[in-house]
């Protein structure tokens, strides 16, 4: 089955970034846009979702706001529809429920027309003949649907990032619930609860999380939560940078220059700036602080151990049940091994190659590295004379910076493709974003004369009291 109308945009995946971009484009006239998405419906980390976990940014970053703060999809106006706006404001909240972030973008998801679910893309290539992209999809009802399109935003999202000794076993049947990734820890959040000993690979926010919902199982009401272990690469469980001016980072300002450096230095930047984007939240680390405070009054032994500038460089099951980890200490360069009964491994996302896009891989001009090359406007760089354009959204950390994946600049970068895609400005995006100079200073223009001074005669300081 085919659509013969040719839509100006179809995006393929709806997760936050490319659902901010279909918001946005609900109110451009004209634009004939199309979203698609595997999945029944929306949801966003649906591993992570516990009670009592926040968005790491300020609910200003919704949608739309940050571009457009007249848009009807902003996080005010679902709180306005859905009765729930005087409770807000005398919560005096400033970064909002993940779970009701989540029920926010489902509640926008369901009401956009453009928004189809249930909707798996399995091939794009190039009709030549229509000069456009056709985008083939197959429905719930098994039906292949193939639909054209003059632009093309990649919005697939990322997939988990297991460490190479650990893969083998979180995709082994056998070791289901016991060997994960963080995304899955919901899902078996019970089970692991009820062990002795629970291993948490990985030292940032979602790893943080974990151990402390396990933590909490530890003691709570009588009951008897497992031991934890907290093992991360990083040299230390560090807080995420959130001071006013290093956020100055996930800036329109901080991307256009990171873009004008050489490529082996940004690459070398990405991976020094791991606190702006991997650290964990300062009250997070507060929380397990005193959870262990706590639980350690009058002697008791704590429920935890905390381990950082660790690698785990092996796993083998062992008799009777459980695993033993080998690990490495990367200062000390010591080997130990450690004993525990089930394996966590949040160590965070990473963006893949669809298979969907072998049909025009060819086309596509990677970096040295497979990378997209991908251009201020968001465009991945093609063979000359592709009719059509290909966009995309959070797969450009090389790029564009540690802003790729924060919700921070999701709408500002959703306003720059939808400018793009309609070749024109829909939205004003800001000339500048930043008190910070990032770079060298451009060279100073000429001091021009204070009113009244003779010629020659530049500004000059008011004389200092006698």
């Amino acid at each position: 089955m085919a659509e013969h109308l040719v839509h100006d945009l179809v995006g393929v995946g709806i997760g936050p970034f490319n659902l901010s971009l279909a918001a946005l484009a609900d109110r451009t006239p004209g634009l004939r846009s199309l979203f698609l998405d595997a999945k029944e419906s929306f949801v966003w980390h649906p591993g992570l979702l516990l009670d009592g976990t926040v968005l790491q940014v300020p609910f200003l970053a919704d949608l739309v706001t940050l571009a457009d703060p007249t848009n009807r999809w902003s996080y005010l106006n679902y709180l306005r529809h859905h009765d729930r706006m005087f409770p807000f404001f005398f919560s005096e909240r400033f970064h909002i429920p993940r779970r009701e972030y989540d029920h926010y973008c489902r509640w926008v998801a369901e009401s956009l027309p453009s928004c189809r679910f249930d909707a798996r893309v399995t091939d794009i290539t190039l009709d030549e003949g229509a000069g456009a992209f056709a985008v083939t999809y197959s429905g719930g009802d098994g039906a292949t649907v193939r639909v054209l399109a003059r632009q093309v935003v990649l919005g697939v999202g990322t997939e988990p990032v297991v460490p190479q000794p650990l893969r083998p076993y979180v995709r082994a049947a056998a070791h289901t619930g016991r060997v994960l990734h963080s995304a899955d820890y919901r899902t078996h959040r019970d089970a692991l609860a009820g062990l002795a000993d629970v291993t948490v690979v990985g030292g940032g926010q979602s790893g943080a999380e974990v151990v402390l919902d396990l933590l909490r199982h530890h003691g709570d009401g009588g009951a008897e939560g497992p031991r934890v272990r907290w093992v991360a690469r990083t040299p230390a469980f560090a807080p995420m940078e959130y001071s006013k001016i290093g956020l100055e980072h996930f800036t329109p300002d901080y991307v256009r220059y990171f873009r004008g450096l050489p490529e082996d230095r940004r690459d070398q930047l990405v991976e020094q700036q791991w606190q702006l984007y991997k650290g964990v939240s300062a009250e997070t680390l507060a929380d397990i602080h005193d959870l262990l405070y706590e639980r350690t009054i009058g002697g008791a032994p704590p429920p935890a151990d905390l381990h950082p500038g660790v690698s785990v460089t092996g796993i083998e099951a062992a008799a009777g049940g459980g695993y033993t980890l080998a690990c490495r200490h990367l200062d000390q360069g010591a080997a130990f091994a450690v004993r525990t009964d089930a394996v966590v491994s949040a160590t965070g996302y990473a963006a893949v190659r669809p298979p969907f896009l072998d049909g025009v891989a060819k086309l596509i001009d990677w970096d040295a590295r497979g990378r997209y090359r991908v251009d201020g406007s968001y465009r991945v760089a093609l063979a000359p004379g592709v009719p059509g354009t290909l966009y995309v959204q959070n797969a450009e950390l090389h790029t564009h910076g540690v802003g790729a994946p924060d919700l921070t600049l999701g709408a500002w970068r959703a306003a720059t493709i939808l400018n793009a895609v309609a070749g024109r400005e829909v939205l004003r995006v800001p000339e500048r974003s930043a008190w910070t100079t990032f770079g060298a200073p451009p060279a100073a223009a000429p001091a021009r004369p204070r009113p009244g001074a003779r010629r020659g005669e530049g500004p000059q300081e008011p004389a200092a009291p006698l």
